[in-house]
């Protein structure tokens, strides 16, 4: 009886497994890449406005302008004052569409976004250009794996007593950004060192300051639909 109990739960496990692979295809039209080039003022995008834009520019010179594409950056909310009411926070996470997400090659790198922060099949093969061309990592001449993301692991945003953003991704010169690892890489095989999205803050938010971090301004786009 026993026997037969753990055959029927081993015979359902497999089936689950099958249905959830069967509703995410493996196969897409592009719908993730990251930037082949940065804004060339390094953390300084022109907010999310212009990061959403580059991402659309990039992807409409590949083919793929028919979509909403939008950047994977987060911005902390700001605190009330005396003469303006503040602002809520925004979330990369709350920012790209429900996925499935594909890349330039049609491979799929996540099924939704549980699977995104928790599973997701991004590394060097496969976090590819909008060109579908690799991008240089650890290793490489010049390393180029920061990506910018202004996030914690979860895709959400940090609180505004520090700066994680280079003021909300308009400043090129004071402050810092928490960027990711698109090739999983760093010097140990700790969590932050092999995160895709929240690694370690930059030097700064030029482009020298990000040349010398690990980076040169490039950051994740998603297509919202």
């Amino acid at each position: 009886m026993m026997r037969k109990l753990h055959y029927l739960a081993a015979a359902g496990a497999t089936l689950a497994l099958l249905a959830a692979c069967a509703t995410s295809p493996a196969t897409g039209p592009m719908s993730f890449f990251v930037t082949s080039a940065g804004s060339g003022k390094g953390a300084d995008l022109g907010g999310l406005a212009g990061a959403d834009a580059h991402c659309q520019r990039l992807a409409s010179a590949a083919g793929a302008g028919g979509k909403t594409w939008r950047a994977y950056l987060s911005t902390p909310p700001t605190l009330p004052s005396a003469t303006t009411p503040g602002t809520a926070a925004t979330n990369a996470r709350d920012r790209i569409g429900a996925g499935p997400w594909f890349n330039a090659k049609g491979m799929l790198v996540a099924r939704d976004i549980g699977h995104l922060h928790n599973g997701n099949s991004l590394g060097k093969e496969t976090a590819l250009d909008e060109r579908g061309n690799g991008v240089k990592g650890r290793g490489d001449a010049p390393n180029e794996h920061d990506m910018l993301t202004g996030s914690r692991a979860d895709g959400t945003a940090f609180a505004p007593q520090t700066d994680t953003t280079c003021k909300a991704w308009t400043s090129s010169t004071d402050g810092s950004a928490i960027v990711g690892h698109h090739d999983r890489a760093g010097p140990n095989a700790d969590n932050w060192s092999t995160s895709w999205n929240f690694s370690h803050q930059s030097a700064g938010c030029s482009q020298e300051a990000l040349v010398r971090t690990g980076g040169a301004g490039k950051f994740y786009c998603f297509a919202a639909n």
